[in-house]
């Protein structure tokens, strides 16, 4: 099962909690180091305020008394001196907890049965993470790379060509053509790099580059099982290069992220649909994520629906007015980012319109 990257220990915590209502979230900048300690305090007694009246609206003056004292004192007792963007505070009658997070995001104050996950899984997945296959004649090398960093992922199998010279079969080992002895090599070396990234793929599910020469590169694409992956290719020798070059000369080719993204969304399901492992619509996906089948779910942006439990927990309904309080759910995209989430899968947000052959939401199902 893959090990999810996006989900920590705290928000494992978060999304764990019992449903107890009234759950508030509170998501907000915060940055001590930024700013003075009274603008924050004033904007975080603010939206302490957005609470209270939210609160007297819809529960009895008891639970908004209870609700608010616990606000005020966590807020009261908020790390000044972190050097993180932002927090999130998450609150019920059964659980607190504060998230300070590395990522920036705009205020947001949700008072629900559960507890607002969708907002900060999105803001999370912003840090555009890639993976880099370099490949030359003698070596592979694959890095992680995102917004800040740039790191060399290392393989259990060797990645110098050296190491496989000795596998050559006898008739290579013995061809009389020093020229057609080097191609049969390459390949057999660009074999041993596409099984290594195989094992990477199933780890990050992120967009694919891969760099060489067009000589490298033809033998890669002869040979990949990754080919429908790819997100884009850089033909170059640039195997002498130091890690900051890497970068700079990756930079033009994830400028506009969401390209990126759209095209490793389309490669991941043209894979799924050729191996039969594609969940579409809000009914099917549900139900496969209930069976924690789910490997990566594909959901648009701003993509909800209201729903109804059927005859079993599998089984949801399209909600109708007047809604069964006991069977209704207002947001069933939630739930299943949830549910992916708790069982070692991931989740990408995409524009709108770009899975509506997909009625707005997919599901990839482990392989």
């Amino acid at each position: 099962m893959i090990m999810n990257k996006l989900i920590s220990p705290e928000l494992s915590e978060v999304m764990g909690a019992l449903h107890y209502r009234p759950a508030i979230s509170v998501i907000m900048p915060f940055e001590p180091k930024m700013g003075l300690k009274t603008e924050l305090m004033h904007a975080l007694d603010m939206a302490a305020d957005k609470v209270e009246r939210e609160l007297l609206e819809q529960y009895p003056a008891d639970m908004e008394v209870l609700m608010m004292r616990k606000l005020r004192s966590i807020i009261k007792n908020l790390n000044f001196n972190t050097h993180k963007k932002s927090i999130a505070i998450f609150l019920s009658p059964v659980f607190e907890k504060v998230l300070y997070l590395d990522i920036p995001v705009e205020e947001k104050i949700i008072i629900d049965e559960s507890f607002e996950i969708r907002d900060l899984v999105y803001s999370k997945k912003q840090m555009h993470k890639y993976l880099l296959l370099q490949l030359s004649s003698k070596e592979y090398r694959i890095y992680l790379g995102n917004s800040e960093d740039f790191i060399r992922i290392v393989s259990n199998t060797p990645d110098a060509a050296d190491a496989y010279i000795n596998d050559a079969p006898e008739r290579v080992a013995n061809f009389s053509d020093n020229q057609e002895r080097k191609e049969i090599l390459l390949d057999k070396f660009m074999h041993h790099a596409d099984n290594a990234l195989d094992i990477i793929l199933q780890s990050y599910n992120l967009p694919l580059y891969v760099m060489g020469t067009q000589r490298v590169l033809g033998h890669f694409k002869k040979l990949t099982k990754h080919l429908g992956m790819v997100t884009g290719y850089v033909n170059g020798n640039y195997e002498e290069m130091t890690i900051p070059e890497l970068k700079s000369v990756l930079e033009p080719y994830i400028t506009d992220w969401q390209k990126v993204v759209q095209k490793d969304v389309l490669n991941k399901l043209d894979e799924a649909i050729g191996k039969q492992k594609l969940a579409s619509g809000i009914r099917d996906v549900w139900r496969e994520a209930a069976a924690k089948k789910g490997r990566l779910l594909l959901v648009e942006k701003n993509y909800m629906y209201a729903a109804e439990h059927g005859s079993s927990d599998e089984i949801i309904y399209k909600a109708i007015e007047p809604f069964n309080k006991f069977s209704y759910i207002k947001d069933a995209v939630d739930d299943i980012i949830e549910k992916v989430l708790e069982n070692g899968g991931d989740v990408e947000f995409v524009e709108e319109g770009l899975l509506k052959d997909h009625h707005h939401i997919a599901l990839i199902l482990f392989y």
